[in-house]
C-alpha cells in the first residue's frame, strides 16, 4: 500500500531550480555547523577550570545526550516530511495539525525522560564504567542538563515544521538564538560566575527555553486567529498510525547509525590507544562533512516532500537531481580539501607524534568519507520527506549487516585499513540501496489514482 494513499489527489505543480534548493541548503548548513561550535565553547570553558575530571564528566554527559537525541530526532525529521507533504498538498490546516501533534508527543516523550533519568543516568555511567570523580561530574552536568529535555525536542518539532514550509533562514535565527545565547551563558556561569560544569549546564537548560519561547511565538504568530485543532483530529486512528509508523522506523535507523559508528570506534580501541585516538581525530573529518551535507539532504526532505503531497513528479525527479549534483560538488570540494590541507588539520588537533603519523597514514579513508556518503545522505533527504520510512529502516539494516560482513573478514588482513574500508562500505551501502529503490517507490507514490465513481 502507499504510504501517501491519505494525502489528497490534487495536483499544485511547482517548479524545482538551483534556487530553490540553495535557499533551503545554505541557511540549513550554517544552522547545524552551529552545533559543533557550542562543543568546542563548552569544552573550552570547562578545559579553563583545569580538572580533567570535569572535563571528562562533560564529555560522558554529552554521549548519554547523543544517545538520547538521537533516538528522539525523528520529532524533527518526520515533522519536516510531513508539513512539506501538506504544503505540497495545498492544506494548511493538516500543516497545524502536525506542528501540534508534534510539540504535544515532545512534551510528553521529554517529561517522561526527566522522570526516567536517573536509570538513564546509572545505567550509561555503569555501562561506560564510569567511577570516581568523572563519574560525580557526569551525575551534576546530567542530572541539570536532562531538565532542559522537553524543551531540547520542543525545539526539534518547531525546526522540522519550519524547515517543512522552506524557510530555512527562519530556522537559522532559531539555530543562532538558541546556540548564540547558549555560548554567552555558559562563558557567563561556567566562567565568569565560576559555576564550572553547573554552569555549563544550566546554560543549556536557559537556552533552550530562550529558543523555545521564540519558537512557540513564531507559530503562534503564525497561526494567530486560526482555531486550535479538535481532539478528533489530532487523534485522527489514521494519521496517528502514520506518524508513529514513520517515528518507529526513522528511530531504528537512527539507532543502527549510531550502533555502527560506536563499533567503528569500540573496534579502534581494539587496536592501541593511539589508533583509537587516530580514529577519533579523523572521524571529525567525516562529521564535518555531514554538517555540510546535510544542509543539501534537509532541501531534499522538503522539497521531495513537497512534491509529493503535490503528486507533481516532475518536481520531484528535480529536486533529487538538483540535490544530488550540489552534494555531489561539495562532496569533491570536501574530498579535494582534506587531501590538500588534511596533515595540516591533523598537526594543529594532534601533538602526540605517534597519533599524528597514524592519522597522516589512515587520512586517505577519512578524505574519501564525503564522497561514499553524498548519495546515502541525498536519499535519507528524499526518503524522509516522502516518509518512505520503512525503506529507510530496512536498507540501513541490510547496510549494517554488509559492513559487518566486511569487518570480519577485513580486518583479520588488513587491520585498521580494514576497519575503515568497512565502515566506508557502510556509508555507501546505504546510498546504493536506497537509490535503487528510488525509481520503484516514486512510481508506487505517483501512480496516478482512480477517480471516485
Amino acid at each position: 500500500m502507499v504510504e501517501t494513499a491519505n494525502l489528497p489527489n490534487t495536483e499544485k505543480p511547482f517548479d524545482v531550480d538551483n534556487g530553490m534548493v540553495l535557499a533551503i541548503a545554505w541557511p540549513t548548513t550554517l544552522a547545524y555547523l552551529t552545533t559543533p561550535l557550542l562543543g568546542i565553547v563548552d569544552t573550552g570553558v570547562i578545559g579553563q577550570l583545569g580538572s580533567a575530571a570535569a572535563l571528562g564528566g562533560l564529555a560522558i554527559g554529552a554521549i548519554l545526550f547523543d544517545i538520547i537525541f538521537t533516538t528522539f530526532n525523528f520529532l524533527r525529521s518526520s515533522t519536516t516530511g510531513l508539513v512539506a507533504q501538506a504544503m505540497g498538498a495545498g492544506d494548511t490546516n493538516e500543516q497545524k495539525v502536525v506542528l501540534v501533534r508534534a510539540l504535544v508527543l515532545s512534551v510528553l516523550i521529554g517529561i517522561l525522560v526527566v522522570v526516567l533519568s536517573p536509570l538513564i543516568l546509572n545505567l550509561g555511567v555503569w555501562a561506560m564504567g564510569i567511577k570516581g570523580e568523572v563519574g560525580t561530574a557526569t551525575s551534576t552536568y546530567f542530572s541539570i542538563r536532562v531538565l532542559a529535555t522537553p524543551l531540547s525536542l520542543l525545539n526539534y518539532a518547531i525546526l522540522g515544521w519550519i524547515l517543512g514550509q522552506a524557510r530555512a533562514r527562519l530556522g537559522l535565527f532559531i539555530q543562532v538564538v538558541l546556540s548564540g545565547s547558549n555560548i554567552v551563558l555558559s562563558l557567563l556561569l561556567g566562567l565568569y560566575f565560576g559555576w564550572g560544569i553547573e554552569g555549563v549546564a544550566w546554560a543549556t537548560v536557559i537556552a533552550e527555553g530562550i529558543a523555545t519561547v521564540f519558537g512557540l511565538v513564531i507559530a503562534y504568530r503564525h497561526y494567530r486567529g486560526d482555531s486550535f485543532p479538535d481532539m478528533k483530529t489530532l487523534m485522527n486512528p489514521l494519521a496517528l498510525q502514520r506518524l508513529l509508523g514513520v517515528n518507529r522506523d526513522i528511530m531504528i535507523r537512527s539507532f543502527v547509525l549510531f550502533f555502527a559508528f560506536a563499533f567503528f570506534a569500540a573496534q579502534g580501541a581494539k587496536f592501541d590507544e593511539n589508533t583509537l585516538a587516530a580514529n577519533a581525530v579523523l572521524m571529525n573529518f567525516f562529521m564535518v562533512s555531514g554538517y555540510f551535507l546535510d544542509g543539501f539532504a534537509t532541501a531534499a526532505e522538503q522539497l521531495a516532500g513537497r512534491a509529493v503531497g503535490a503528486r507533481y513528479r516532475p518536481a520531484f525527479d528535480k529536486s533529487v537531481q538538483l540535490c544530488l549534483f550540489w552534494g555531489f560538488v561539495l562532496a569533491v570540494l570536501a574530498t579535494v580539501i582534506y587531501f590538500a590541507f588534511g596533515k595540516g588539520a591533523i598537526d594543529f588537533l594532534v601533538v602526540n607524534e605517534a597519533v599524528r603519523q597514524l592519522a597522516y597514514e589512515y587520512l586517505p579513508w577519512a578524505a574519501l568519507t564525503a564522497l561514499f556518503g553524498v548519495v546515502a545522505f541525498q536519499m535519507d533527504g528524499v526518503f524522509i520527506g516522502a516518509t518512505w520510512s520503512k525503506d529507510i529502516r530496512d536498507m540501513m539494516l541490510v547496510s549494517l549487516i554488509a559492513y559487518l560482513i566486511v569487518w570480519f573478514f577485513a580486518v583479520p588482513y588488513f587491520g585498521n585499513h580494514g576497519l575503515w574500508l568497512a565502515l566506508e562500505v557502510f556509508i555507501g551501502m546505504r546510498g546504493i540501496t536506497l537509490y535503487r529503490r528510488l525509481k520503484f517507490k516514486a512510481d508506487e507514490t505517483f501512480r496516478p489514482q482512480a477517480s471516485p465513481a
